[in-house]
């Protein structure tokens, strides 16, 4: 791989390497050379590392309402081989890796080995620029997916779109006030409000109080019109 490539891949993924042995090694499948050690397997395992450290940052800072398993959902979609080879792709780096006769037609080109590129340049980045390059590579490169996932989980997390909302517009973050409950101990139920900068809404129940201020920030979310209310067949 001479130079005039190697600046083309450092353009495609926005990085100038001060090593490029590094780049280099990145591209170099265990298909094509004797020894594993010479390929890039174990970037792709710092890589897969430093991929996950910086999504973990990036949606626990993106959503506090979330618990921990609402994070580990997204966190997986993100990092997944499927996405890894979605991004690989767009940015078509498949087309420089070193691969091994009868390898260059495989559709795991596009696919798993392709994945483990990415993560293999994530880690060429990190050890060569440190977190705060490789972080720029995949908030970049990632953008995409992780503004689709605050999305679809926005849309069910009625709480975290109720805060974000009532920040931008009201530079409020909302408070739940239980109400009520009732029912036995193993069988009560709950009713909850949000309130925002004193304005109270609509109440609503829930098995949980969880589940309750949930569905009272739903209906927060429809008198503010920010969500639009289900007909109801009568």
């Amino acid at each position: 791989m001479d130079d005039e490539i190697l600046e083309q891949i450092e353009e495609i993924v926005g990085y100038k390497f001060s090593d490029r042995d590094l780049l280099l090694k990145a591209f170099v499948h265990s298909s094509i050379v004797s020894d594993r050690l010479l390929s890039n397997e174990r970037m792709e395992f710092l890589g897969d590392a430093v991929l996950g450290l910086v999504t973990c940052q990036v949606l626990f800072e993106r959503f506090p309402e979330y618990l921990e398993g609402d994070l580990t959902k997204i966190k997986s979609m993100l990092v997944s081989r499927k996405t890894c080879s979605v991004v690989a792709g767009k940015l078509k780096l498949e087309e420089f890796l070193k691969v091994g006769k009868g390898m260059s037609n495989s559709r795991a080109l596009t696919g798993s080995l392709a994945a483990g590129l990415l993560e293999a340049i994530i880690a060429a980045i990190y050890i060569d620029g440190g977190l705060t390059a490789a972080c720029d590579f995949i908030l970049r490169t990632f953008a995409p997916f992780i503004e689709n996932a605050d999305a679809q989980k926005a849309n069910g997390n009625f709480k975290s779109l109720l805060q974000q909302h009532a920040q931008e517009q009201f530079s409020a973050t909302p408070i739940y006030v239980l109400l009520d409950e009732k029912g036995p101990d193993h069988n009560r139920c709950f009713e909850a409000e949000a309130v925002i900068a004193s304005r109270h809404f609509p109440s609503a129940w829930g098995m949980n109080k969880k589940e309750a201020e949930q569905k009272a920030a739903q209906k927060a979310l429809i008198e503010l019109k920010v969500l639009k209310k289900k007909a109801t067949k009568k």
